[in-house]
């Protein structure tokens, strides 16, 4: 069954990663929201600064706070 264009679901392209900073923190962990494809659907993740950056260079991420 192929889907009408009135219930076709978007394009998403999974090569496609976003970060978005909502707080770095005195304890050292910076509090982000990453998403794939879409920027507006997101999870809310916590990592270590240096675990952040890492993170954020090996998925290629967009930054959406800048």
């Amino acid at each position: 069954m192929n889907p009408t264009p009135d219930t076709a679901l978007p394009v998403c392209d999974t090569s496609l990663r976003f970060v978005r900073l909502i707080e770095r923190r005195a304890d050292g962990l910076v509090s982000f929201e990453f998403s794939i494809g879409w920027p507006e659907l997101a999870v809310e993740l916590m990592l270590p600064e240096a675990a952040f950056e890492a993170f954020c260079a090996n998925n290629r991420v967009q930054r959406l706070d800048t």
